[in-house]
């Protein structure tokens, strides 16, 4: 996730001090038992943060156990219970302090803004000592507690964690669980949820179904908090990411032409290749000693444009659920529109130098940015966190790019570089820290099928297929030096002026 110096996607602006919207610095503390999505909610929330460009670390405190004792099977036997020996106790201070030091640290002298304490902070006296320790920091303390008596969204916690938790790399599916259900019911009887009224906290209960706030001193970053978790839950959902077939006019963005036969023949092999491998996948988990269950509903969102509408037209007609977003549409390439990269530089060699200098926040006279394109999503990303469902997007590959950037924790910089071939579906699967993506390949698209949308602004973004969002490698021009020139058209196709230019740039060197 990004750091210190690297850019944040929707970021408005910025600070000397680094810290935003007039606020101080904040420690957010997770309060709840094992499985109920404490660490989840960490990182969503430490990813939108950042994505506005607040910047966010968070502080699991199981890391810094695995990191002082190994994992899960090295832990003294009475660890995780309330009645450990005194070495075991003194091992948890030893532990805590660490995590503590770091938090301040990172708060004093890395100019943190929010520091998230991914902890269980079980009873109500702890919780009251830690905001009091925080404040002789002049640090203000917001707990969010994540409450489930929902025995499915449990069981499905459980389930993730015995796969994706570091405690249990190696361990058997079956020992993974009585293990883990161990620590639950270790904690159950000595836990304590919130009900202090002289603490800030929000309490998500069962999976955003329901949400509680004791508001005693929120400023505006603690409201904009709490709107987000207002949208989140915590139930692991699968988000699938796919071009738009190609349409009959592929060069104009104004022109808002329907799907060619090919683009036409994509769609059905896409949405076929997309159904199979769900089935694929529930299967395997079947196999692998998981539940045989109903695979989740599957939802689909595509722009207004009508190549992306009807490219959801086979799913739709096997009865899937499809919605329109008009904030998806794709970045708008202004006066870029229809012309070659040739032309572009030689029509707008400074505007072209900007761009170079900062592909993700320049924009060409009368376009978009991919900033601008960021900011104009956010909605999207809110929906998208709000959505149980398993979701297909179907958009331009702009819109892709700033999308898979958020859900990933790209850095801005990287996000025109980002490369969404059509022969690819890109699955984007939930983790315990965070987000992985793997490439499904549709079987039977033809080359010439697979590159870019040419109405893309392509300096400096390598052509598609180059790279992938899975095995990025940094792609960053050399100021001066063309990318591959798609089209470059013929002195005969252009006007005087631009004949004009293209000697000047010939006895200049260009």
């Amino acid at each position: 996730m990004p750091e210190t110096g690297e850019l944040a996607p929707a970021q408005l602006y910025s600070t000397e001090s680094g810290r935003l919207f007039h606020s101080g610095r904040i420690a957010i503390a997770t309060v709840g038992l094992p499985a109920r999505g404490k660490t989840h909610v960490s990182v969503a929330l430490a990813r939108y943060l950042r994505w506005l460009g607040v910047k966010t670390r968070v502080f699991h405190l199981g890391d810094y156990r695995r990191e002082h004792v190994g994992d899960g099977k090295d832990v003294p036997d009475d660890y995780f219970f309330v009645n450990a020996s005194a070495s075991t106790v003194l091992l948890r201070q030893k532990i805590l302090k660490k995590c503590r030091d770091d938090i301040y640290h990172f708060l004093n002298h890395e100019n943190g803004q929010i520091a998230i304490y991914d902890a269980v902070n079980p009873l109500a006296a702890g919780r009251r000592s830690l905001a009091r320790e925080f404040g002789k920091h002049d640090v203000e303390t917001l707990f969010i507690e994540s409450a489930c008596d929902d025995e499915k969204i449990i069981e499905e916690n459980v389930r993730s964690v015995k796969i994706s938790s570091p405690d249990y790399v190696g361990w058997s599916a079956d020992d993974a669980v009585k293990h883990y259900l161990a620590r639950m019911t270790a904690k159950i009887p000595h836990f304590e949820t919130m009900e202090e009224t002289d603490l800030n906290y929000i309490k998500m209960i069962n999976a955003g179904e329901r949400i509680s706030v004791n508001n005693c001193s929120f400023g505006y970053l603690s409201h904009r908090i709490v709107f987000y978790l207002l949208n989140l839950h915590i139930k692991s959902r699968h988000t699938y990411f796919a071009r738009a077939g190609t349409s009959k006019d592929e060069d104009s963005f104004k022109t808002d032409a329907s799907l060619s036969q090919e683009g036409k023949e994509y769609a059905i092999k896409m949405g076929e290749t997309l159904i199979r491998h769900r089935e694929e996948e529930r299967q395997a988990m079947v196999d692998r000693g998981g539940s045989d269950v109903p695979l989740k509903m599957l939802t689909v969102w595509t722009s207004t444009r009508r190549r992306t509408v009807e490219t959801s037209q086979y799913l739709y007609e096997n009865g899937y659920r499809v919605r329109q977003r008009s904030q998806m549409s794709q970045l708008n390439p202004g006066v870029c529109e229809k012309k070659s990269e040739r032309r572009i530089r030689l029509e707008y060699p400074e505007e072209v130098a900007k761009h170079e200098a900062d592909p993700y926040h320049h924009r060409y006279p009368r376009a978009e940015s991919y900033h601008d394109l960021a900011v104009r999503l956010e909605p999207i990303i809110l929906e998208l966190e709000r959505e149980q469902n398993d979701l297909l997007i179907i958009a331009h590959e702009s819109v892709l790019r700033v999308l898979y950037g958020y859900l990933m924790a790209c850095n801005a910089t990287d996000i025109p570089s980002l490369s969404f071939p059509r022969n690819e579906i890109i699955e984007i699967i939930p983790a315990s820290y965070n987000n992985e993506a793997t490439r499904i390949t549709i079987p039977g698209i033809p080359d010439r099928f697979i590159p870019s949308s040419p109405e893309d602004i392509k300096i400096p973004v390598p052509p598609s297929g180059a790279v992938t969002p899975m095995g990025l490698d940094s792609y960053t021009p050399k100021r001066g030096t063309a990318s591959p020139l798609n089209g470059a058209a013929t002195p005969s196709e252009l006007g005087d002026g631009q004949q004009l230019l293209i000697e000047r740039a010939l006895r200049e060197g260009r």
